[in-house]
């Protein structure tokens, strides 16, 4: 689980907006952007080229 603090901080590095926490799936999304960043070993993947698009 990643910690309450660091969700607290993180933004999307594209447009630095919130990002919704999905503790089950282990990701974080942006809904401005419309992108999906992964959690790998309760590590966010903040990479705007290795996020997921989503609809």
């Amino acid at each position: 689980m990643v910690d309450q603090e660091l969700l607290d901080i993180l933004a999307c590095p594209k447009c630095k907006g919130d990002l919704e926490y999905d503790e089950k799936a282990q990701t974080l999304t942006c809904r401005a952007c419309k992108l999906r960043y992964r959690i790998e070993d309760d590590i966010p993947i903040m990479l705007i080229d290795e996020a997921e698009k989503i609809d």
